[in-house]
């Protein structure tokens, strides 16, 4: 095998990079179109046939116009906001460059009908480079590690149903559904957190 890369190949590298790039300036102009009530860039960044979707069931939607109806159904409840995203992992689809995959950590402080709260999730994506060269969420999936009102915070972590909208209550998404948490415990018995 030769050493020397080939102009096919550094352009291949290239593009990857560059879509990572452009990839998480989606997911920040996401955040960034929630906390503003930006409904034109919000949608601009979905593509058509694009599903959003929520373990829980709380944010179901299939399709561009039921992702825009669930989003100003959301904000007509909403007051100030503030979304950020901390790490963002990307991977180019090895087989279809225009296909990628990700995981988004994130955090946001909301006002749902007035009630000052505070949330900590984590969207599982998948992207997808239109014919204009964009790249869109094709799929977004969110799950909560918590999101109550910020009175509840300080014991949030300590409950179940750690996930509060309007009246209801769910079970968190995460981390006790997942395989390696659940692996954790198979292998060393229950918690002992006090």
């Amino acid at each position: 095998m030769s050493d020397t890369l080939t102009l096919e190949a550094l352009a291949a590298r290239l593009d990857r990079l560059e879509s990572k790039d452009a990839i998480r300036d989606i997911v920040t102009a996401y955040a960034i179109a929630c906390d503003e009530h930006d409904m034109p860039r919000l949608m601009n960044l979905f593509t058509a046939d694009a599903c959003f979707d929520a373990p829980n069931g709380s944010m179901v939607a299939d399709g561009k116009a039921a992702i825009q109806t669930m989003f100003e159904n959301t904000f007509k409840i909403r007051g100030p906001a503030y979304h950020w995203t901390h790490d963002t992992t990307v991977e180019i689809n090895a087989d279809d460059p225009n296909r990628a995959t990700g995981l988004v950590l994130s955090h946001a402080e909301t006002t749902p009908n007035g009630v000052v709260s505070i949330a900590a999730m984590r969207y599982t994506d998948e992207y997808l480079r239109e014919a204009d060269g964009q790249w869109r969420f094709d799929k977004r999936i969110i799950a909560f590690l918590y999101y109550v009102p910020a009175t509840e915070y300080s014991q949030g972590l300590n409950h179940a149903d750690r996930v509060v909208m309007g009246d209801n209550r769910f079970k968190a998404d995460y981390p006790e559904a997942l395989p390696a948490w659940q692996e954790f415990i198979d292998n060393n018995g229950p918690l002992e957190l006090g």
